[in-house]
C-alpha cells in the first residue's frame, strides 16, 4: 500500500512569534539553514515553497522540515505550501534575527579580515560595531564597514557601545584572557574561532568553531564512508 502524502502543517493563525528556549541544538541549526535558503529564494523572486523543496536544499527529509516548522508554529497551508517571506520572518523572530544584535570582532588576522568583509551578518540582524587588534599597522584601518581599534581601547569602547556578542579570532594562548576580559565588560555570547575550549560563566553562551577539527572530522567521514 502506497503511503499517503503528508500535508504541509496548517497555519496557526495569529499565534505570536515567540522565541523557543526548548528547541534542541540540531533543530536550531536546521532552522538557521532554512532561514538562509529562504532568503536565497527571496533574492531569486520566488514567493512560495514547500517542505519537500526546502528539505532538498538543506539535505534533510521533508518530514523533518515539517516537524521543525510545526514546533515554532508553522505558517504553511495545505496544498499551497509556505509563503517564503512570511516563513523567513517567522523563523527570524524565533532565532532572534528580529533583534539588532551588536557584536565586536577581536583579532583581525586573515580569518578576522574575511569575517569583517562578510555582508551576510547584516541580513541576519548582526552589526559589527568595532574590531580590535594588537598590530599597530592595522589600527584605524576600515575593513568592510568596521574600524579596527587598538586593544587598549577595548574597555572604554565596550562600556560605551554595550555590545552583546564578541567574535574571537585570536591565537589559542590569548583566547582565555580575552574571553574573561570581554565577559567582565558585559558580553553575553562568544563565537570562538580559537582552537581552545573557553571556560567562562555558565550565564555566557559560547559557540566554538575549530576549523582544523572540522576538517579532521570531514577527512574521517571520507575515509570511512
Amino acid at each position: 500500500m502506497t503511503p499517503s502524502k503528508q500535508p504541509e502543517i496548517p497555519a496557526d493563525g495569529d499565534s505570536p512569534n515567540v522565541a523557543r528556549a526548548d528547541l534542541s541544538t540540531p533543530a536550531v541549526g536546521r532552522l538557521s539553514l532554512y532561514y538562509r535558503e529562504l532568503h536565497r529564494l527571496l533574492d531569486a523572486g520566488q514567493m512560495s515553497t514547500n517542505s519537500r523543496d526546502l528539505a532538498a536544499m538543506v539535505n534533510v527529509s521533508a518530514a523533518v522540515v515539517r516537524r521543525d516548522l510545526s514546533s515554532i508554529g508553522s505558517v504553511g497551508r495545505r496544498g499551497v505550501g509556505y509563503d517564503v517571506a512570511s516563513l523567513a520572518h517567522h523563523i527570524g523572530v524565533v532565532l532572534g534575527s528580529g533583534v539588532n544584535w551588536k557584536a565586536v570582532m577581536i583579532g583581525v588576522g586573515y580569518l578576522g579580515n574575511a569575517l569583517l568583509r562578510y555582508r551576510g551578518f547584516e541580513r541576519l540582524g548582526f552589526s559589527l560595531a568595532a574590531a580590535f587588534d594588537t598590530d599597530p599597522s592595522k589600527i584605524n584601518r576600515v575593513v568592510g564597514n568596521t574600524r579596527i581599534l587598538a586593544m587598549d581601547q577595548l574597555d572604554p569602547v565596550l562600556r560605551e557601545l554595550k555590545p552583546e556578542l564578541a567574535i574571537l579570532a585570536v591565537p589559542s594562548e590569548e583566547a582565555m584572557d580575552v574571553a574573561s576580559r570581554v565577559v567582565a565588560l558585559g558580553i553575553q555570547g562568544i563565537l570562538n574561532f580559537a582552537p581552545t575550549t573557553l571556560r567562562v560563566s555558565s550565564s555566557v553562551a559560547v559557540i566554538n568553531v575549530d576549523l582544523a577539527s572540522e576538517l579532521q572530522q570531514l577527512a574521517f567521514r571520507i575515509q570511512n564512508g
